[in-house]
């Protein structure tokens, strides 16, 4: 290996460690305001009972907290 090989890998290593540090110190800033924005709570529940049908629950359910919803029954056990 030659000696402008050795210095070719130096400043490549240099630079892939560089470029490394940048992306995980903005990668770990923005998990910070992310956290910060939502006030550190946990994600609200994407069910909610929205009617009753007999003795039965209307239940809506959202997924992934998108504009998308799903409707079930939910009925307690007969005693």
């Amino acid at each position: 290996m030659t000696q402008e090989d050795k210095y070719a890998l130096e400043e490549f290593l240099r630079a892939a460690l560089t470029t490394s540090g940048v992306v995980a110190a903005f990668i770990i800033i923005m998990l910070v305001i992310i956290n910060v924005s939502s006030g550190g709570k946990p994600a609200e529940s994407s069910f909610e009972v929205v009617d009753k049908y007999k003795e039965c629950d209307v239940v809506r359910y959202a997924p992934h907290q998108v504009a998308e919803y799903k409707y079930f029954l939910y009925c307690p056990p007969p005693r």
